[in-house]
């Protein structure tokens, strides 16, 4: 049931953007031959008329159109006929084609207020993550740190802590030897060897035989991360780091612990210090621990990124009784997660995050199902709102075949003084959106392949 529920937010999603499109060019006295929901691919499940409108149902269940006079060849509508679409007006066809991106968006605010106004709250995004278990071995560092059960972790090396992805990100990355190192990390422990064994270089090996001494307060790489990835709205990644040469790994464990080192001839100054920086990634932890703000002491994640405790997390809500606190907490609730969409859109557009990641209709659809199954429909109905204000921000994108690419054609007429040849647009439509379907296809093999995965 919670599936289907889902399934019939989506469809209301579609109906509500062409519903857009449509009332806006009746508004304008222009004629609507046909309202499809589904792309026209494969088999129509059903054929209809309401007034003089012709209503189809296509099997292909991802998207709608609405159809005007001029987008059929054997439309016995006069050309000069003012119903036409394309006699009228620039901003008044501009107008219709948004309409559908305006729809959603309205369809998106009013689907929060109406979780707002029925639920008195709203989720903010953020939660407080607590220390709920430690089970780690007797010798791991977590138990000289000083943490404790039901401590309410705050931050970690500097990084704000409102969701658990962030701190299970920052641990994991934390491993010891983890096989990246940041440069200024190694040219700071050089500086330190270099001050203890003055009559070294940098680059000549040391000869064999020769005790150097090693300094006890070496420099810690720290992992740290901005906003959006805490937020999971990119992947994490270093771009001041190099690759630790695995040759120097029996390197690593002579050097453990040692204030001394006798060369065996093999190594420079400069790898013995990318060697006594490899792996060493404390994890910094400030807890709340009833009233009081406490900076535990360093805790070292082992090989796999574990540092042996379990969470638990509290979800902060924005309360919303009042009618300026439900106005002002769907405002916000919607800015926030729209703001991170087209981040991550951005990020995605720029290859930092790969199309092997995005996902579509079916897993958004089990997703939010299992969301409406565990927390309740209003996790559904807000899942469907964020949804919206996607279709919105993709439809208004300036390509061919979406609104937005109908959008740009306008402001190109508009600039040109005349509209582009018909079959030019004809052609630029139908590769965009032959792209769309391969892409369309791409995505459903991600969630199903997702699905399977679990």
């Amino acid at each position: 049931m919670s599936i289907i529920i889902m399934i019939l937010l989506l469809s209301l999603l579609i109906l509500v953007h062409e519903a857009g499109h449509f009332l806006a060019a009746r508004a304008f006295g222009i004629k609507v031959d046909k309202f499809g929901f589904g792309l026209p691919v494969g088999p129509t499940l059903y054929k209809g008329k309401a007034g003089d409108v012709e209503i189809l149902v296509h099997a292909f269940l991802l998207g709608g159109y609405v159809s005007f006079p001029d987008d059929e060849k054997d439309c016995t509508l006069p050309k000069d006929s003012p119903e036409r679409f394309m006699n009228k007006p620039i901003w008044q066809r501009a107008v219709v084609v948004s309409a559908g991106v305006i729809a959603n968006v309205i369809c998106a605010i009013a689907l929060v207020m109406l979780v707002a106004v029925v639920s008195h709250k709203l989720p903010s995004g953020n939660f407080k993550i607590y220390t709920a278990s430690i089970s780690a071995p007797k010798d791991a560092s977590i138990w000289k740190s000083g943490i404790k059960e039901g401590d309410r972790i705050l931050k970690v090396n500097g990084c704000e802590i409102n969701n658990a992805y962030s701190f299970i990100t920052l641990v994991k990355n934390s491993a010891k030897s983890g096989g990246v190192i940041a440069q200024a990390t190694i040219d700071k422990n050089f500086a330190r060897l270099k001050e203890l064994n003055p009559g070294l270089s940098k680059d000549e090996l040391i000869p064999a035989g020769i005790a150097i001494r090693l300094p006890e307060d070496l420099e810690k790489d720290v992992i740290t991360m901005d906003k959006y990835a805490l937020k999971g709205a990119k992947y994490f990644k270093r771009d001041d780091v190099i690759n630790f040469d695995e040759k120097l790994k029996p390197l690593v464990q002579e050097l453990d612990g040692k204030k001394i080192y006798t060369s065996d001839g093999k190594f420079t100054m400069y790898e013995v210090a990318e060697a006594l920086s490899n792996g060493v990634h404390p994890i910094n932890i400030i807890v709340e621990r009833k009233g009081k703000i406490m900076e535990l002491k360093p805790i070292y994640p082992d090989e796999k990124g574990v540092i042996g405790i379990g969470l638990s997390a509290q979800q902060v809500m924005i309360e919303t009784k009042t009618i300026p606190s439900i106005v002002k907490g769907s405002c916000v609730y919607l800015w926030d997660n729209t703001y991170l969409m087209m981040y991550s859109l951005g990020q995605l557009f720029t290859g930092n995050i790969p199309l092997k990641d995005m996902h579509g209709v079916v897993a958004i659809t089990k997703i939010g199902g299992d969301m409406i199954e565990k927390n309740g429909k209003s996790s559904g109905i807000l899942l469907a709102a964020l949804i919206s204000m996607n279709l919105a921000i993709l439809n208004i994108l300036p390509i061919p075949a979406l609104d937005g690419g109908h959008l740009f054609f306008l402001f190109v007429e508009k600039i040109m003084g005349r509209p582009l040849d018909e079959k030019v647009i004809e052609i630029i439509s139908s590769v965009f959106f032959s792209l769309l379907i391969i892409l369309m296809i791409l995505v459903v093999f991600n969630d199903i392949t997702l699905l399977v995965g679990k």
